[in-house]
């Protein structure tokens, strides 16, 4: 496929810089099935282009940069929707997401909720709107991540932080994310492609191998949360079959409170 054909995702390079922008901005731009394959063909492409040595991910519009899965397309059809393989490819793009041997900035420009949240939490430097807000969302409709979105999201807050942001659902904003060490800069909304530039014309002046070499260092240390996650992935479309799952979904699509107190027992 080419970009020109992308459909939810655009892709753009600037002078050495990727931008990988979500455009689905009438879904918050969650994603569905395509837009998970255009995201990781995006990446693909920017990891082949010898003339880019950074990655920018972002969403279109000023709301959000991603609300995670697409509900209204899981209600509708009880999963995201047709994809290239068959498959729902969300592991395929956590996987390029580190496996790309050139730094990913997400660009965080609103809303980073669910699984969007750990898009920007994958990625290796996050920049933030000061406008941003952050935080998962799965307990609330009957979902999890359970592999790099939990376990890796411990590295970088903290084991009380991140069993906080799971079990409470807690909201961030930019200026408690910047606190929380989830991110790594909070600029004005309207500076944020900016200070993405500049970030990215610094690591561009640097020595490309030695930087490919250390994002793999980085990861080898939580490069077995993969194979967790992998389970979990597992579980997690066992679990979305159950009456469980379906009424954190319904009462989502619904507006109303979900009501689980039938599920729990010893």
């Amino acid at each position: 496929m080419d970009p020109e054909e992308f459909t939810d995702v655009v892709y753009e390079v600037d002078n050495g810089l990727a931008w990988i922008t979500i455009n689905r901005p009438e879904r918050y731009n969650a994603f569905r099935a395509q837009t998970v394959d255009e995201l990781v063909l995006a990446f693909k492409l920017a990891w082949a282009d010898d003339g880019v040595g950074v990655i920018a991910l972002t969403g279109a519009g000023e709301k959000a940069f991603c609300s995670g899965g697409d509900q209204k397309q899981r209600m509708e059809t009880g999963d995201y929707g047709p994809s290239q393989t068959g498959l729902f490819e969300v592991e395929a793009l956590h996987r390029v997401i580190r496996d790309v041997p050139k730094p990913v900035v997400a660009a965080v420009n609103g809303v980073a909720i669910g699984g969007g949240h750990v898009l920007h939490v994958l990625a290796d430097l996050s920049i933030a709107a000061d406008t941003a807000t952050f935080g998962q969302n799965g307990p609330r409709v009957g979902s999890f991540d359970a592999g790099l979105g939990s376990g890796y999201l411990a590295r970088v807050v903290g084991e009380k932080r991140a069993r906080e942001i799971w079990f409470m659902l807690r909201r961030l904003s930019a200026e408690e994310a910047l606190d929380w060490g989830l991110v790594n800069r909070v600029v004005p909304a309207a500076e944020l492609r900016d200070e993405v530039r500049t970030w990215a014309d610094t690591m561009l002046a640097y020595s490309p191998t030695a930087l490919k070499v250390l994002k793999q260092s980085f990861n080898t240390d939580t490069e077995h949360m993969v194979s967790i996650g992998n389970m979990a992935f597992t579980t997690l479309k066992l679990f979305g079959e159950s009456d469980e799952a379906r009424e954190g979904i319904t009462a989502f699509n619904e507006k109303r409170r979900p009501d689980f107190s039938t599920y729990r027992s010893h």
